[in-house]
């Protein structure tokens, strides 16, 4: 009986007018035709909403690890020590860009 089953095939509605393996082909050229549009397009830096603003006045935790090359435990002894004061804006945590200033170029005063 499994034997009958087995050389029975069930016929399947056709919802494309195409094969499958045509349609599968078309897509993956058009991803590769949208990939490469992506990477030809150049990267655009954030734009900020403020006139006259150039630089990001506030920034992440992560975002101060990623430019000073440190862990999360190291800023946070940053802050325990006072090097580094936190600006809490509801639950996140943020970090002045004139204290970022300050901690790259200690001698330095800066000019705004």
């Amino acid at each position: 009986m499994e034997k009958r089953e087995r050389d029975v095939q069930t016929a399947a509605p056709m919802l494309f007018p195409i094969e499958p393996e045509q349609f599968w082909q078309m897509l993956r050229v058009l991803v590769r035709e949208e990939v490469n549009q992506l990477d030809r397009q150049p990267v655009r830096s954030p734009a900020y909403d403020t006139p006259g603003l150039t630089y990001k006045p506030l920034f992440k935790i992560g975002e101060v690890c990623q430019l000073f090359q440190v862990t999360k435990p190291t800023i946070y002894d940053w802050i325990k020590h006072g090097k580094l004061k936190p600006y809490k804006i509801r639950s996140r945590v943020y970090f002045l860009w004139n204290d970022i200033q300050e901690l790259l170029q200690p001698g330095q005063q800066l000019k705004q």
